[in-house]
């Protein structure tokens, strides 16, 4: 496959295919005569491991750990569990700040009156510092 191909079958950019290239997290591909890229099912399968990855939130440098603990198949899986554990954590304490910021929003707009700018509840507590 060359570089267009391997980014339309797993749902990316191609810029996103030379980034992690680039990146290291996709090994470079041979290079056919004319010099162009030409990817495998590997470089696919890692691909979509990686924009699964990223879709779960992970970061750049969690996906390359869990890539290098994936390389290695005798490894426990103790490692990958502590990552996936930490992307968790990260993810609820983002959950619980969006719930603070939803409460805290739906009360300023159930103050407003739909009178005028100069007695809006919404600017007033947007003002308090």
């Amino acid at each position: 496959m060359k570089t267009g191909e391997l980014a339309r079958c797993a749902g990316v950019k191609t810029e996103t295919v030379l980034f992690y290239e680039k990146a290291g997290l996709l090994p470079k591909p041979l290079r056919t005569g004319s010099n162009y890229r030409e990817y495998n099912q590997s470089h696919l399968d890692r691909l979509s491991f990686i924009r699964r990855a990223r879709e779960l939130g992970f970061d750049l440098a969690s996906i390359q750990k869990l890539l290098s603990l994936a390389d290695d198949q005798t490894q426990p899986c103790e490692s990958v569990d502590k990552i996936a554990s930490m992307q968790l954590s990260d993810v609820e304490l983002k959950i619980a700040s969006l719930v603070s910021l939803q409460t805290e929003l739906s009360s300023i707009v159930g103050q407003c009156k739909h009178g005028q700018i100069s007695n809006c509840r919404i600017i007033e507590a947007l003002s308090i510092s």
